[in-house]
């Protein structure tokens, strides 16, 4: 009798608690954070990623346009999310991916491409950075080195995790890794949230040594940073930075950044893009300060147009124009009503380095007429023949822009 009592109580609990949690509402997903009640009711929301393969045939690469003598073909397909590339000594290429959670090996044999999954199932493994014959891998909480990597297909890779001091959060903290000039690897930490005041972990760039020693913070207040590359000549870093969503369709803008010393602060999250001051963070008696002591961008990039992979050109087969000049791929808003970014823009800076004077030049992906995409170009990456190479996150392809004019004189 008193088993049946017992188990009788137990199955009311449960049904008691199974009732309790279907009443109590989820959590709302982590991109509606800071959105405010006037914006309640928006439709807008995150773009779908497509995690399946597109093949060859169903791209449209005759609508993609760049300048008069130049060529964009499809390059190798087949590869759903593929994000940032790397190039080993050998010629095999490495991408991260986001959402899929895989890094890609692509082989390049001439005429054509094959591709194989190196890794799976990793969270977020977007950030991959090659030094000699050692790739490096990490994602969210997990940070794999490959050594020799091209000549050791099935060779496991070493669980470096410990050494990185990896902070926790999903939000923001997907990585894209490079190797400096100094050969440390730098990383970004970005904000674990849309706006809040994050711990001293986070919205930050750090570079480590390669063994995950030695760690330094050498940027603060920036949000979300997802691609940067060093200048040719000053050596100085330039990077992208995200601007904070449901403030509206006009801001604040996405921003290109430089780097002259160490420890800057690029202003999140009181201050975004040029002296904007955040409506939600901020006190009532810090606004007139909020911007104080800001490292400015050197230049907007536009209003949530998702600006991610950054490279400095230096190969002979462009025009001598494009020479040290940057190639920025914007991959597009959702945070907005009528889309935006969607390309890649060249970028010229001045002299002194404080402004860029930027033209389109990969377009297509966006039909504004319709207010829909076709892909999402997401990195760039120089051959050593001075080709250039772009990733389409959405359509998993990677793209080959060559000129067939005059070369650049030496």
């Amino acid at each position: 009798m008193n088993i049946k009592i017992a188990a009788s109580a137990a199955a009311c609990a449960l049904a008691f608690s199974s009732a309790v949690l279907a009443q109590a509402p989820a959590a709302p997903p982590a991109w509606k954070q800071g959105m405010g009640d006037k914006f309640k009711d928006s439709p807008l929301a995150p773009n779908a990623a497509k995690n399946t393969e597109t093949p060859a045939s169903e791209i449209p690469i005759d609508k993609f346009k760049v300048p008069k003598g130049f060529k964009i073909e499809v390059w190798a397909s087949g590869m759903p999310g593929a994000r940032a590339m790397v190039r080993g000594d050998k010629g095999k290429i490495y991408i991260g991916t986001r959402g899929i959670g895989r890094v890609y090996e692509v082989t390049d044999a001439g005429d054509k491409r094959t591709n194989r999954v190196l890794v799976d199932k990793l969270t977020q493994p977007s950030g991959v950075a090659i030094m000699g014959s050692t790739l490096y891998v990490m994602a969210i909480d997990k940070v794999l080195r490959y050594d020799d990597v091209e000549n050791k297909p099935d060779a496991m890779p070493e669980d470096i995790t410990a050494k990185f001091n990896l902070p926790p959060e999903q939000h923001h903290n997907w990585k894209y890794l490079a190797f400096g000039p100094d050969k440390k690897l730098y990383v970004p930490f970005g904000a674990p949230c849309n706006i809040c005041e994050p711990s001293e972990q986070y919205a930050q760039i750090r570079r480590y040594n390669p063994d995950g020693s030695g760690m330094e913070v050498i940027a603060k207040g920036v949000r979300n940073t997802q691609g940067f590359d060093w200048h040719p000549k000053t050596g100085e870093l330039w990077f992208t930075d995200h601007g904070r969503d449901w403030l509206g369709d006009d801001g604040p803008e996405d921003e290109l950044n430089r780097i002259t010393k160490t420890g800057l602060n690029f202003g999140y999250p009181y201050c975004h893009a040029a002296g904007v001051v955040d409506p939600d963070v901020t006190k009532a008696d810090k606004k007139a300060t909020a911007c104080k002591d800001v490292t400015k961008p050197v230049a907007l990039m536009g209003p949530h147009t998702a600006v991610m992979g950054v490279k400095f050109y230096t190969g002979d087969m462009f025009p001598a124009a494009y020479k040290n000049t940057m190639f920025i791929a914007r991959k597009g808003s959702w945070n907005r009503t009528q889309k935006l970014g969607y390309d890649v823009l060249h970028a010229v800076p001045s002299a002194d380095g404080k402004s860029v004077k930027m033209t389109p030049f990969l377009t297509g992906f966006l039909d504004a007429k319709e207010n829909k995409f076709l892909g999402r170009p997401a990195y760039l990456m120089q051959m050593p023949d001075g080709a250039l190479l772009v990733s389409d996150e959405q359509l998993g392809a990677i793209y080959r822009i060559s000129y067939s004019g005059a070369p650049a004189k030496k």
